[in-house]
């Protein structure tokens, strides 16, 4: 019974989010295209409530539909896999009002499934509230991108900088990691791609303490970064060159000041917030230092390993994740100071690992050994072990606290700068 009050309460809080996330864009913008690589506004409208249909009522309780042709619409909307650009037209789609009366319809057929639901039904429900809560920040992604008079506005608080931020390395000595989830781990939910667990030795590194910040990189602009094509493989340089890129897509130049576009507002560039960066330009950034992106197995280590060889739940320790620990869980709309948070350091002392940004490592997105795809979901995972597509680690200002377990792992191709990525250096 616990068990299904704790679902029943999740579904109801993450519905409530992207409800409140919808209801930012005004209605003239709904059917816009803020990100060329995804669908409209509207086609998310729709999408979320029949991912919850399609998965629980018809695959798992077997329910006749009442509007298959939304069930088949609104099914599908991940990144392009084959490099094309979605071609509709506002015109293609159905009114909000229609989408509206589907949604509420297929929340109570949802909430009647969950009323009987079995223990084994309850893997689904998981699997509907993670991915529900997924696109609550995909979304903001999008609305980022948004112009500012097409959103309804409001106002943001940014903490002061209390401490000069001091960038340094820390040694982390090799050990082992532990990756993935044990099938009997007591977790409630895990993706396909989190299975099997298994150990790694790491080799000793040197890393950053804090994610580059803003006023890093904007040293790598400034001495050229850009323009320097030694500094850029092959297909990252064709990206810059073709989109004219000078600097992250979240910045603008007036003259000589730096500014950086947030959900609600433009403000003077922090330079100590984490710069967010698309995987191509944090590589080149490492590059021009001198260093690399860390591995996986890397970050693994850096973020929960410890000097007796203990892995631990979080970097912080073994306590659930709280505000004092970082930046996430929908708080706050912006990224903090990198030093905001020391009490969710490492046992090595690295801070914000799983807090104010997702990490890119260098490691393409891969099954771990064992992998099995859900049945049920076939590609979730599958469809983006194409070489393409990196791995991401951590959590961003807008990731929910469900989501940080030391086995998710997040993935993104190298040439998508809009998500709210962040990334630190490592050495030999």
């Amino acid at each position: 019974m616990d068990r299904l009050r704790s679902l029943t309460a999740q579904l109801t809080a993450s519905r409530a989010r992207s409800d409140e996330l919808f209801d930012l864009v005004i209605p003239d913008a709904v059917y816009d295209r803020p990100i060329p690589e995804r669908n409209r506004i509207i086609f998310y409208l729709g999408h979320l409530d029949a991912f919850d249909w399609n998965l629980i009522c018809q695959h798992t309780f077997e329910m006749d539909s009442f509007n298959r042709e939304f069930d088949r619409l609104f099914a599908f909307g991940i990144d392009p896999t084959d490099g094309n650009l979605p071609q509709d037209r506002p015109g293609d789609w159905p009114s909000v009002a229609e989408i509206r009366r589907y949604d509420q319809r297929v929340r109570e057929k949802v909430d009647e499934c969950l009323k009987r639901s079995s223990k084994e039904h309850q893997l689904m429900f998981h699997v509907a509230i993670e991915h529900r809560m997924m696109h609550e920040e995909t979304l903001a992604y999008m609305l980022h991108n948004l112009p500012l008079n097409q959103k309804r506005l409001r106002p943001e608080m940014h903490r002061p900088l209390t401490q000069p931020v001091t960038h340094s390395q820390v040694e982390i000595p090799a050990g082992p990691v532990s990756m993935g989830l044990s099938p009997s781990e007591q977790t409630p939910f895990g993706w396909d791609n989190e299975f099997n667990e298994h150990q790694e030795h790491v080799d000793g590194f040197s890393i950053d303490v804090y994610n580059v910040t803003n006023g890093q990189f904007l040293e790598f602009i400034q001495a050229g970064g850009y323009e320097d094509r030694a500094l850029w493989p092959d297909a990252d340089w064709n990206w810059i060159q073709s989109t004219n890129s000078k600097c992250p897509v979240f910045w603008s130049q007036r003259n000589d000041r730096w500014f950086l576009r947030l959900m609600f507002d433009e403000i003077e560039l922090p330079m100590s917030w984490p710069v967010y960066v698309s995987h191509a330009e944090a590589s080149a950034y490492a590059s021009w230092r001198g260093k690399s992106l860390p591995s996986e197995a890397q970050y693994h280590r850096a973020a929960f390993g410890s000097r007796d060889r203990h892995n631990r739940m979080y970097p912080w320790g073994d306590d659930a994740p709280m505000p004092h620990h970082g930046n996430f869980d929908f708080v706050q709309w912006s990224p903090t100071h990198v030093n905001a948070h020391p009490r969710g350091s490492s046992a090595f002392g690295v801070a914000d690992l799983m807090s104010n940004g997702w990490e890119w490592t260098s490691t393409l997105f891969q099954p771990f050994p064992g992998f099995e795809a859900f049945q049920f979901y076939k590609g979730y995972s599958a469809d983006f072990f194409d070489g393409k597509h990196y791995v991401l680690k951590g959590a961003s200002p807008r990731t929910a606290a469900t989501l940080i377990r030391r086995s998710f792992r997040n993935f993104f191709q190298a040439h998508f700068p809009v998500i709210y990525a962040t990334f630190r250096c490592v050495g030999d």
